[in-house]
C-alpha cells in the first residue's frame, strides 16, 4: 500500500489505516523508539501512541512525506517519555548526542519562536550543502539516535572514521550557523 493510500485511510477515518501503517512502518518506528528509550515495552507503547496521535492529527494535516511525519511524532513522544522517566538520570547515549550538538546549536528552548525558525531554516540549508554520505551519517546520529557503532556497521566504516566525520560536520555546522548570524 502506498503512503497516499494510507493517508487516505486516515483521512476517511478508516481503522485499517493503523494496520496499514504498522505493516509498512511499524518495525522502523519500534527501532527508532527503541534506540532512544532502550526499552522494548516502552518502545511498543510509544509506537501505539504514535498511531493514536497520527489518527488524531491527519484530518487536520495531510503530510507530504508520511514516514517523516510519523517518525517525527514517534521521536518526539519517545524523547518526552525518556525525559519523564529519567529526568534526573538520562540515558548516557542521549545525553552524549545532546552534548555533541550543544557545541554548535544554541538551546532553542530558550530562544524566541522566530529565532528557532531561523535555526531550523539554517540547519536545513546546512544539510543541503553536505555530501550525501556526511548528511546520512549526521542524520542517523542526531535524528535517529543511532550509535556510532551502528552507523559504522551500516556504512561499512570504522568507528573512528564515523566519529571524525561527525566532528568535522559539527564544526562545519558551527561555522555555517555563525555565518548565518546565529549566536552560539
Amino acid at each position: 500500500m502506498t503512503d497516499n493510500q494510507i493517508i487516505d485511510l486516515f483521512w476517511n477515518r478508516n481503522e485499517d489505516a493503523i494496520a496499514a501503517t504498522d505493516a509498512a512502518y511499524g518495525r522502523k518506528l519500534r527501532g527508532l523508539s527503541g534506540r532512544i528509550l532502550q526499552n522494548l515495552e516502552d518502545a511498543e507503547e510509544i509506537v501505539n501512541d504514535t498511531y493514536m496521535k497520527t489518527w488524531d492529527s491527519i484530518p487536520k494535516a495531510r503530510p507530504q512525506y508520511f514516514y517523516a511525519y510519523i517518525a517525527a511524532v514517534c521521536r518526539h513522544l519517545s524523547l518526552n517519555l525518556l525525559n519523564w522517566n529519567q529526568a534526573a538520570k538520562r540515558k548516557a547515549e542521549i545525553v552524549s548526542i545532546t552534548e555533541e550538538l550543544e557545541q554548535c546549536i544554541p538551546d532553542s528552548g530558550q530562544e524566541r519562536s522566530a529565532e528557532s525558525k531561523d535555526i531550523i531554516r539554517a540547519l536545513n540549508g546546512f544539510l543541503d550543502t553536505l555530501p550525501k554520505d556526511s548528511r546520512l551519517i549526521f542524520i542517523r546520529r542526531y535524528w535517529y539516535a543511532d550509535s556510532v557503532a551502528a552507523i559504522a556497521r551500516r556504512y561499512g566504516m570504522t568507528e573512528s572514521k564515523v566519529k571524525m566525520q561527525l566532528l568535522r560536520t559539527r564544526n562545519k555546522l558551527k561555522d555555517y550557523l555563525e555565518k548565518e548570524g546565529i549566536q552560539i
